[in-house]
């Protein structure tokens, strides 16, 4: 179920893509409150955007503007929204997206050829372990594009390894779709009550919220643990609910796939401009075929790096690398430049560390502090000089390390309202 255009040639591609482009341009100068006015404003003509290159003459989209101006970015009448949906606001305040009847169809399409590409077909059966409530996206857009595909699809949702082992068990899934690190806790339950996860049917897990891998594709710490025990193929996926979209891996596993037909992919610098061919940059989408809210040249917050050589797998399209970090989570630390997941491989090599969260503050002197509160399951006075250790050896700097009690870094990590957990709380607004 390989869509042709993602077979086309680079430049057949690119033509398709700018021909989608003139019509969404077309779209929102007559449907688009906010980007009327953008266009009124900056004195664009849209009739002079006709390459992909040209969209460097219109200014960016920022989640501020997003959140500032919300409902100026609806295009359709109040009576053609099916579905609300809202950001996770991890990095400020929520922003809802509405969705037409239109628009839950290319979701679903979306993720069906989404999870084609990981390898899941009609004859699968997936075991849902994200929530389908409380406005989140991605856990209705998985159930849609398994409806779309013909794959049978168990909701069970987030947590409860007791269930979640009780339907594995029972329906016999094949794919899982779920966070990495909750892997590990299934396997953990599974060693205590005696189940043996290679017969359990499960072939392979689409994973989501966390990276799996390293910037040269081989497997992160966290995906080490898990495979080490269970013998299943780990598929990484990248979406965003302003995206409306997937990047997901193929069986190649060198990178998540860009889906032309649905999104326009722009790799930024500093200064809103394309980076270099191979260099790491702002990730700037423009979405293609949404009706309720479409987005153009909306900047995600996320450092990648894009892979355009062509896959083994029969796909001409980009492809995006492991999120480096968050650009507003960038951290300056001792003349060094840190992003959280680096921290995170870190702090996975250590079994002792049963659950952690990373602070980031500003000191006296404006600079930046990390302080990591880790809780672990078998305190030892060598235990916090080896992580330091590793943290020297590996980043060549090393963070303050907090002993903290389970149960206030699970309060920390899951506050009232979150849909996943928080590993970073960075307090360096407030303190400013």
């Amino acid at each position: 179920m390989i869509p042709k255009i993602e077979q086309a040639s680079p430049k057949e591609i690119k033509t398709f893509q700018e021909e989608k482009l003139k019509d969404l341009l077309q779209y929102l100068n007559t449907q688009s409150p906010y980007y009327k006015r953008v266009f009124k404003e900056q004195n664009i003509d849209i009739s002079s955007i006709n390459s992909l290159e040209d969209l460097t003459k219109i200014p960016t989209t920022t989640k501020d503007q997003l959140q500032q101006y919300n409902n100026d970015f609806l295009c359709v009448p109040k009576n053609k929204i099916i579905d609300y949906v809202t950001t996770s606001g991890t990095l400020g305040d929520p922003v809802t997206f509405a969705l037409t009847d239109n628009d839950l169809n290319r979701l679903a399409y979306n993720e069906a050829i989404s999870f084609a590409c990981s390898g899941v077909t009609e004859n699968d059966v997936m075991q849902l372990m994200t929530t389908m409530d409380r406005r989140f996206m991605a856990g209705l857009a998985y159930f849609l594009g398994a409806r779309k595909l013909g794959a049978g699809i168990i909701r069970v949702g987030a947590g409860i390894p007791e269930l979640q082992w009780d339907s594995i068990l029972k329906f016999k899934p094949t794919y899982l779709i779920a966070v990495p690190s909750f892997l590990l806790k299934l396997i953990e339950y599974a060693n205590q009550h005696d189940i043996d996860i290679n017969k359990s049917g499960v072939k392979g897990a689409i994973c989501i919220g966390e990276p799996l891998r390293n910037q040269d594709f081989s497997l992160n710490t966290l995906a080490d643990k898990i495979t080490s025990q269970w013998n299943i193929e780990l598929f990484s996926t990248y979406a965003s609910t302003e995206m409306n979209t997937a990047f997901n891996e193929c069986e190649k596993q060198q990178g998540g796939h860009q889906h032309p037909e649905l999104i326009i992919v722009e790799i930024l610098d500093e200064n809103d401009q394309p980076v270099s061919t191979n260099a790491v940059g702002e990730l700037t989408i423009t979405t293609l075929g949404i009706e309720g809210m479409p987005l153009l040249r909306f900047k995600t917050g996320d450092m990648v790096q894009a892979h355009t050589d062509s896959c083994g797998c029969g796909r001409n399209t980009m492809r995006l690398g492991p999120v480096v970090g968050r650009k507003k989570q960038m951290i300056k630390y001792k003349g060094t430049t840190l992003y959280p997941p680096a921290m995170d491989n870190i702090l996975n090599d250590f079994n002792e560390v049963e659950s952690y969260i990373i602070e980031i503050s500003s000191n006296a002197i404006g600079t930046d502090e990390i302080c990591i509160k880790i809780a672990t399951n078998s305190p030892t006075d060598s235990l916090l000089p080896r992580i330091k250790d590793h943290f020297r050896a590996k980043l060549r700097v090393s963070p303050r390390i907090e002993i903290h009690d389970k149960k206030e870094i699970q309060k920390l990590q899951f506050p009232i309202m979150s849909r996943k957990p928080v590993m970073v709380i960075d307090k360096r607004n407030i303190d400013s």
